[in-house]
């Protein structure tokens, strides 16, 4: 098989990379071995969010003081596993050393912004353009609520770091919150609306309809897993597959959780880690839910109705890729939803869990390949693939094109990894 580009796995970010491409006519070749926008895919089980004000890493300075409650609570909001440390003892430290200034999360807020700053709009034209706009919300907002104000002040660093990148929102007392969230639990009484941002009414049928956008401009999917790629003088020749070889002269690497494998193949050691995310569903078109998707500060999760029903989701377990899920964290989430909004029934939830890849200092991996030209990297999202995706999906297509990127990259660089691993030697 020969392709101009072929674009590894078939999640948010490899289907809008796929759309890009096969927009400007190039040949491209999607290779994935599941289902697209199946329940395996972390597209699929995300909150739903295109928070485009999500610009502040999960560790901030002083969350080092948490690594103990980590390991002694299993079902608490972060969690590692005990057996599983070892094994995420660097990648935790780095967690930690990414985020121990203000200066160092403020940084990292200034890289995300420029990549998220207009993500609602972005996945608006693309959804429309794929006949998919009844999914995509691109103004409903987004909620922040806490019991009142002395509650939100346990995340005030955030907010502030929010405010010097330019976001803005509005502040929401008790009886604006009550009158905008009728069936939200009369419990929060202090809120922020950040208007800017939108949500995804189907995550799942979203990536598989941009899939199919894809397909009908002349992409193919190819059902395999990438097992590597070939090269001559240090170009790439094509990506060796389970079904054979693609023969390519541009591969951009969107493989999620699994990406980590195939970077280093293409010259990058990448510290990707699952984070583990759990969410809970009930189903039903008229089922009670949030008018507007809202998260809760004290509970740390994230309700939104969607099109198939209200989802609960939240979590993070460090636990790798290859443990069994630990569904007394969905219980969790379950117990979390019927509180926060009392009047749903939520005994016959679903659950699921699935794998953010996530790197140690919360921004994704975009850029070329340091050991095999042709080769881009599109991955490592964290809790910002869904939002994220589009405009990624736009820069992994321009580097494959041998386009100028539209933002500065330099920050995003896999790169910036082994340079801080010789500056810490």
């Amino acid at each position: 098989m020969k392709a101009d580009v072929a674009v590894i796995g078939a999640g948010a970010i490899g289907a809008q990379t796929a759309v890009q491409l096969a927009e400007r006519g190039l040949d491209v070749v999607l290779i994935e071995p599941g289902s697209v926008g199946a329940d395996h895919a972390a597209s699929y089980g995300n909150a739903a969010w295109l928070s485009s004000h999500s610009v502040v890493p999960p560790a901030t300075p002083g969350v080092w003081k948490q690594l103990p409650g980590w390991l002694a609570d299993p079902l608490g909001p972060l969690a590692v596993r005990p057996t599983y440390l070892p094994r995420s003892a660097g990648w935790l430290w780095r967690y930690l050393a990414a985020a121990s200034t203000e200066a160092k999360v403020a940084a990292i807020a200034r890289h995300l912004r420029s990549l998220l700053i207009d993500a609602p709009r972005l996945h608006a034209e693309v959804a429309e353009r794929a006949g998919l706009s009844h999914l995509i919300d691109a103004t409903s907002g987004l909620m922040h609520v806490w019991r009142d104000r002395e509650a939100f002040q346990g995340d005030a660093f955030g907010w502030k770091i929010r405010r010097e990148v330019g976001i803005d929102w509005r502040e929401l007392d008790a009886d604006e919150i009550a009158a905008m969230q009728p069936d939200l639990s009369r419990d929060y009484r202090y809120g922020f609306l950040v208007a800017e941002a939108g949500h995804c009414r189907n995550p799942g049928a979203y990536v598989a309809g941009l899939v199919a956008y894809a397909e009908r401009l002349g992409a193919r999917r190819l059902e395999a897993r990438a097992l590597g790629f070939m090269q001559a003088g240090g170009r790439l020749t094509g990506v060796e597959t389970s079904q054979g070889t693609v023969a390519c002269g541009a591969a951009v690497i969107a493989a999620g959780v699994r990406s980590g494998v195939l970077a280093a193949l293409a010259g990058d050691r990448v510290p990707l880690e699952s984070e583990r995310g759990y969410h809970v569903t009930v189903e039903g078109e008229d089922v009670p839910g949030p008018a507007i998707p809202v998260m809760v500060g004290d509970r740390k999760v994230i309700v939104t109705k969607l099109a198939q029903g209200v989802r609960c989701a939240g979590q993070v377990e460090i636990g790798g890729i290859d443990a069994a899920p630990n569904w007394r964290r969905a219980e969790i989430l379950r117990k979390h939803l019927a509180e926060i909004v009392p009047a749903l029934d939520t005994k016959d939830a679903k659950v699921w869990m699935g794998h953010r890849p996530s790197t140690p200092d919360g921004i994704p991996v975009i850029g070329t390949a340091s050991g095999i030209a042709g080769v881009v990297h599109a991955f490592g999202h964290g809790h910002i693939g869904l939002v994220g995706s589009a405009r990624t999906g736009r820069l992994a297509a321009q580097l494959a094109a041998g386009e100028t990127p539209e933002i500065e990259l330099a920050g995003f660089s896999a790169r910036r990894f082994a340079r801080r691993a010789a500056e810490a030697a």
